[in-house]
C-alpha cells in the first residue's frame, strides 16, 4: 500500500471518528448527574426549638427530578414540620439552581446524625452529606435542689370594648323587649290600639254640633236649587243625631213615628214637640211621596229645626237647675 492510499484511509477514518466522538461527548453531557449541597441554620438547639435545613440543587435545564421526603418524621426523635416552596434560578451554562428549605424540630435531647437527603433523576440517585443536630434540655440549677420557681401570675389582657359588644347589645335588646311588652300590656288594659293615634279634637256638645250642622246646611241652599229631598234628608239626619245624644234615643234606627212616640212624654220637649212633628212628617212626604213643598214650608222647617235644638239644649236645663239650687240655698240661709 503506497503513501497516497494510507493518507486517504487516514482522512476517511478521521471523518468518521469526529462525529462519533461528538455524539459520545453529547451523551456524556446529557447524562450529567444533579449536584446537591446541604446546610443548616443551627446545629445546636433546645428542646422544642426549630431550625431550617437548606437544600441547594444544581442541574441542567429541563432535567426532571424529585426529592423524596417523609411526611412528618425525618428520623426517630426529629420531626419534619414543613417543606417550604422551592426557589429556582437560571445560572450560567444553561443550568438551574434550585433552593429549598425544610423546617425541623425535636422534643428529645440527644445528638442526632441526620440521614442524607436524596435527589432522584431518572435512573440516577444522588445523596447529600450527613449533618449532625444536637438537641439540649433547658439548663437546670443543681446547686440548690430546694429552690423552686413559683407559677407565674395570670396575665390580664387589656380592656377592649369590642369584647363586650355582645353583652351590651343583648342587654339593650332585653330592655327594648321589656318596654314593648309593657306598652302592649298598657294598651290592652286601656283597650286602645297598639299604634299611637293622633290626638282627637274634643267633641262638641250635642246642641253646638247640631247648630253648626244646620248653619252648613243653610249655606248650601239645597231647596233653593230644587233639591228638596236632599234638604229634608239632611235636616232629619241632623235632628236625629242630636236626639240620640241629648235624649239617649236610637233615633237613627227608628221611623219618624217611633221617634215621636219616644219623645212625646218628655217634659223638656213639650214646647217644641209640635215643631219637630211637623218637620219629620213633612220630610217623610218629600222623601217617600215625592211631595214638592212651598218655599215658605222649607223655610219654616229650617227655622223649626233651629228652635227645637235651642229650646231643648241640655246646658240651658243645667243652668236653670243650678240657678234654682242657688236660690234655694239663699232662701235657706235667710
Amino acid at each position: 500500500m503506497n503513501k497516497i492510499e494510507k493518507k486517504l484511509i487516514h482522512k476517511i477514518a478521521i471523518l468518521f471518528a469526529v462525529p462519533l466522538f461528538m455524539g459520545m461527548a453529547g451523551n456524556i453531557h446529557a447524562q450529567q448527574k444533579p449536584l446537591i449541597d446541604i446546610a443548616m441554620d443551627s446545629a445546636a438547639i433546645l428542646i422544642g426549638e426549630q431550625t431550617k435545613v437548606h437544600l441547594t440543587i444544581t442541574t441542567d435545564q429541563g432535567n426532571s427530578f424529585f426529592i423524596p421526603l417523609p411526611k412528618d418524621t425525618l428520623m426517630a426523635g426529629v420531626e419534619l414540620l414543613a417543606v417550604l416552596p422551592p426557589d429556582t434560578t437560571v445560572i450560567e451554562n444553561d443550568k438551574w439552581l434550585i433552593k429549598q428549605d425544610v423546617l425541623i424540630t425535636s422534643f428529645d435531647s440527644a445528638l442526632y446524625l441526620l440521614p442524607p437527603f436524596v435527589v432522584v433523576s431518572g435512573n440516577d440517585t444522588v445523596y447529600s452529606e450527613q449533618l449532625a443536630l444536637k438537641v439540649s434540655t433547658l439548663p437546670v440549677d443543681t446547686s440548690d435542689p430546694t429552690k423552686f420557681n413559683d407559677i407565674k401570675q395570670v396575665w390580664e389582657p387589656p380592656f377592649v370594648w369590642a369584647d363586650y359588644y355582645p353583652i351590651i347589645y343583648g342587654v339593650l335588646l332585653f330592655l327594648l323587649a321589656l318596654c314593648i311588652i309593657a306598652y302592649i300590656i298598657k294598651r290592652m288594659r286601656e283597650k286602645k290600639s297598639f299604634s299611637p293615634t293622633k290626638k282627637e279634637k274634643p267633641k262638641l256638645p250635642a246642641h253646638e254640633q247640631a247648630l253648626l250642622d244646620l248653619n252648613v246646611l243653610k249655606e248650601q241652599k239645597l231647596w233653593q236649587r230644587g233639591l228638596n229631598k236632599e234638604f229634608y234628608t239632611s235636616v232629619t239626619d241632623i235632628l236625629r243625631k242630636y236626639i240620640e245624644e241629648r235624649f239617649n234615643v236610637s233615633a237613627m234606627e227608628m221611623t219618624s213615628h217611633e221617634v215621636l212616640d219616644c219623645l212625646k212624654s218628655d217634659k223638656d220637649i213639650k214646647e217644641s214637640f209640635d215643631g219637630l212633628k211637623q218637620i219629620l212628617e213633612l220630610a217623610d212626604f218629600v222623601k217617600f211621596a215625592k211631595m214638592h213643598p212651598l218655599p215658605s214650608e222649607n223655610e219654616k222647617s229650617l227655622t223649626g229645626a233651629y228652635l227645637f235644638v235651642e229650646s231643648t239644649t241640655a246646658v240651658k236645663v243645667e243652668e236653670e237647675s243650678s240657678s234654682a239650687d242657688a236660690v234655694a240655698k239663699e232662701t235657706n240661709n235667710k
